[in-house]
């Protein structure tokens, strides 16, 4: 702002003229001015990591209730697991309602579809003619010639019409694989030429098949033109040759003589799967066993996932007396209250069990840092009474008392983390302060702008008047010493 006195001069800018600091001092006096707009935002502060930090816990908690939840699994506690003495004979699996044992597998022979081969031909571009061939799924009898074709129960014949520019040896091929006829088909080429083959898609004895071939233009000779596609394992002689028997998987389960079409097999013990890879020269031992180990590994999870969150609070609440600073979440009431609740769940006794009745009779001892310590020896001995231990882990009782300890520790989280549970209340309550500590900042930040402008028209004020002053007594100066040497 720039200030002038008439007839003597003009000030360019306050304080020149009457030697204040005005910046300085409008400096100073809104530093006092703006503290209560410095403590909002280290109140805002404090807020915002109070809620990321709540934020955090509520994740925390989420990860406890998810393991919580894998624990109290019914599936987890009826698990079981197979071992084969052999797995590259046979490979074994378990599903839900497997129970434990042990089995004997001898494999005879394994199951295998039919295949037939075709004459060379030149090259698969070779043509064959035009006409219609038919597939039909079944089973021959025995002997050579066989004693005639059963036909599969509910299985349809599957007719392969060929047109014109369709007789070449690849494109038959590739209407067979496309007509879902229970055959595939495929070209081997040698030093002779191309031959067709066809192969049974399913295994078995019943999924054999035979070609009957219906040729537009007859020639008379079932070995040339599309004919010599035809297959018939009953007559004389065939087009096609069988270089494979469609045939059952023979083996014994605990000397149970069985045939199976395919070489896995679903429904021979209950809940156990037996995948036949090749044959053996005498019993293969398969065991199923409960699945300790995937129970033990639930159990670990949930105690990383209990310690994680039980540090956090402890680190959140602490005070830190050499450096006098305290945790984010220190004196929070609803931390606070939480805390209790996650020790209460550990220090209430189950009844569930008839074997124990606190986690430390398992292996899992509190420490004082309030997280979980696994005590291995004790742990793998609860795992081999694994329904007690279900018990005191998982069950569902009507009452706190007689429900298992994760059981509980599920239902505190499902509670904490509900719509109306503690964090939704929680991180709504400050996020209404941190609103509100806006709203404040806004109206601070206003009156602070007020307030420098006013002081600034003041201090403006009183540099004018002072520079006036000034220049006067300047001037008055001037004028006396001038009087007093015309005077002498």
């Amino acid at each position: 702002m720039a200030t002038s006195v008439s007839g003597i001069g003009s000030i360019s800018s306050t304080g020149i003229g009457s030697g204040l600091d005005v910046a300085g001092i409008l400096d100073r006096l809104m530093a006092i001015e703006q503290r209560p707009l410095d403590l909002l935002q280290q109140q805002a502060g404090t807020l915002n990591t109070r809620l990321s930090n709540v934020g955090k816990m509520q994740g925390y908690f989420s990860a406890l209730r998810d393991k919580a939840n894998a624990l109290t699994a019914p599936n987890l506690w009826s698990g079981t697991t197979a071992t084969s003495a052999d797995a590259t004979a046979v490979k074994v699996s378990t599903s839900a309602n497997a129970t434990a044992g042990s089995y004997a597998v001898n494999v005879t022979k394994l199951a295998v579809g039919q295949t037939v081969t075709g004459t060379a031909l030149a090259s698969s571009a070779a043509t064959l003619g035009e006409g219609a061939l038919t597939i039909e799924l079944g089973q021959w009898g025995a002997g050579e010639p066989a004693a005639g074709f059963t036909p599969k129960s509910g299985s349809a014949a599957v007719t392969i019409n060929i047109g014109a520019g369709e007789s070449s040896l690849a494109t038959i091929r590739d209407k067979i694989n496309a007509a879902g006829a229970g055959v595939s088909a495929s070209i081997v080429t040698d030093a002779s030429g191309a031959r067709l083959s066809l192969r049974s898609t399913t295994t078995g004895v019943e999924n054999a098949f035979r070609i009957s071939v219906s040729e537009t233009t007859p020639d008379g000779d079932e070995a040339t033109g599309l004919s010599a596609l035809g297959y018939d394992a009953s007559a004389a002689s065939s087009p096609m040759l069988r270089s494979m028997s469609a045939a059952n998987a023979d083996l014994t389960v605990n000397g149970i003589v069985l045939s199976s079409a395919s070489n896995t097999l679903t429904d021979v013990v209950d809940g156990l799967t037996l995948n036949l890879l090749k044959t053996t020269t005498g019993d293969v031992d398969v065991s199923v066993a409960t699945d300790t180990a995937s129970v033990k590994t639930a159990i670990t999870d949930f105690v990383g996932a209990f310690n994680t969150l039980s540090s956090f609070i402890r680190a959140q609440t602490a005070y830190n007396a050499d450096s006098k600073e305290a945790g984010a979440l220190q004196g929070d009431q609803s931390t606070l209250a939480l805390q209790n609740q996650l020790r209460a769940v550990l220090n209430e006794a189950s009844s569930a069990s008839s074997s124990w009745s606190r986690l430390s009779e398992i292996g899992l001892t509190m420490k004082t840092d309030g997280t979980l310590d696994t005590n291995a020896a004790k742990l793998d001995n609860a795992l081999a009474k694994l329904p007690e231990l279900k018990k005191l882990l998982a069950n569902d009782g009507a009452t706190s008392a007689d429900s298992g300890f994760v059981r509980r520790f599920k239902n505190l989280a499902d509670a904490a983390l509900g719509s109306d549970g503690v964090f939704e209340s929680r991180s709504a309550s400050i996020r209404a302060n941190v609103t509100r500590n806006g709203k404040s900042q806004d109206a601070m930040e206003k009156r602070l702008e007020q307030t420098r402008a006013r002081l600034q028209a003041q201090y403006s004020a009183l540099d004018t008047k002072m520079a006036t002053l000034n220049n006067l007594s300047t001037y008055m100066t001037q004028q006396i010493a001038q009087f007093n040497r015309s005077s002498g």
